[in-house]
């Protein structure tokens, strides 16, 4: 059985940095990771010279949408696409995740479990996809389109029930309206209380975590209440402003609630306005990411891939900057992009880490993020499993 080796300038493990690695990879896994100069290269092992690079963990994005193709009207293209035609446009946004050095991706809402369908197809080479299949909405309520809709603590009940069934990785609940439905009210909750609450004690006995998407306050109040594991852009939007209570703040940090920080866009559009409704929000939110940031709370990037130009899929490396932005380290962003996004997409014993065990998707890139993290924009090799799928690659 073959070996290959990695040899690298830096290594950034997914906690600490070294320099000089070779890591050592068989069968798709990790099997060993040496250290400095002198590190050897086994006789039998086939090696791969990274010189001047930094090898890392394959990014992981915890909030995509593979089936929305990133256009001005992602809602309308995902209509006209059958089941054949859906595949083929998620397989390439996949694709797109792998150039920019995302090796796991958590799709937090498809039309008809099609990320599970795209995970079974053997097309690829794809990153690992965590899904959540359409998500658990009201009627005519944020992304009903996409055939997630439930009524009354029943309803809900069997919601959930057919997604463990399916197969669904996670519950994803929109525990308020959204921006990209139009009707529904961002500062609204969808569901009361006691659904929330009989959405994450059904997914829970399951064994499946809830993260809930929530704009409003209210939603954020309720979902906390529930006992979500993770709450989707925690906008706390409240008298048409973004505001954070005290309490709101301290059960977040200390329930250790995972907050999926909607980070990244493409410099392609950095002087494009967003929407009126996003433009008025927008510096309040970064306000509270920061405080959060500053809080110590569990902050990840879900970028929302998809959604719109502005967020196109492979997009997170601009995410991660921008939690740098927002007050972390170089280091605590790339901790938060690779070791603790793989926690919270529940695929942390085999992912986000260099460790011995671990699978071997890995990302090089040129220059040393762990102290300019735009060096994540310039990847040089992807690995998945220990092959290479990308090379000599540049993201978005």
């Amino acid at each position: 059985m073959s070996r290959t080796a990695l040899r690298a300038a830096r290594l950034f493990d997914g906690t600490t940095c070294t320099d000089d690695p070779v890591v050592l990879v068989e069968d798709g896994r990790i099997t060993e990771v040496r250290h400095g100069r002198g590190a050897a290269v086994p006789d039998d092992a086939e090696l791969v010279d990274l010189p001047g690079a930094t090898l890392l963990p394959g990014l992981v994005d915890t909030h995509v949408h593979l089936s929305f193709d990133g256009g001005w009207d992602p809602v309308a293209a995902l209509a006209e696409r059958d089941d054949d035609a859906l595949l083929d446009a998620m397989e390439q946004a996949a694709a797109a995740q792998l150039a920019a050095g995302v090796t796991t991706v958590r799709d937090l809402g498809d039309r008809d479990y099609s990320a599970l369908t795209l995970r079974a197809s053997g097309r690829g080479p794809l990153p690992t996809i965590v899904a959540a299949g359409p998500p658990i909405t009201s009627a005519g309520g944020h992304c009903h389109f996409l055939g997630g809709a439930a009524t009354g603590t029943a309803g809900v009940r069997a919601a959930v029930r057919e997604h463990a069934e399916r197969g669904a990785d996670v519950i994803k609940v929109m525990a308020s309206g959204g921006i990209l439905t139009p009707g529904t009210d961002v500062e609204g909750t969808q569901f009361g209380p006691a659904e929330l609450r009989i959405v994450v004690e059904e997914a829970h006995r399951h064994g499946l975590p809830v993260t809930a998407h929530a704009h409003a306050l209210a939603a954020v109040r309720d979902a906390i209440a529930a006992r979500v594991d993770g709450i989707e852009h925690c906008t706390c939007v409240e008298g048409g402003k973004v505001v954070l209570p005290p309490d709101v703040a301290d059960a977040l940090v200390t329930r250790r609630i995972a907050v999926g920080a909607t980070v990244g866009l493409s410099p392609a559009f950095a002087g494009l306005a967003p929407p009126p409704e996003l433009a008025r929000l927008l510096p309040g939110l970064r306000l509270t990411l920061a405080e959060l940031v500053r809080a110590g709370a569990l902050v990840v990037a879900g970028t929302d891939a998809g959604i719109a130009p502005p967020k196109p899929h492979g997009v997170l490396p601009h995410g991660l900057a921008e939690l740098v932005s927002l007050g972390m380290t170089p280091l605590q962003a790339l901790v938060a992009g690779t070791a603790t996004a793989a926690q919270v997409c529940g695929v942390a014993d085999r992912k986000g880490r260099v460790a011995p065990g671990m699978d071997a998707d890995l990302l090089a890139v040129a220059g040393d993020p762990t102290t300019d993290i735009t060096a994540l924009t310039s990847p040089v090799a992807v690995l998945v499993a220990g092959t290479v799928v990308v090379s000599g690659a540049v993201a978005a």
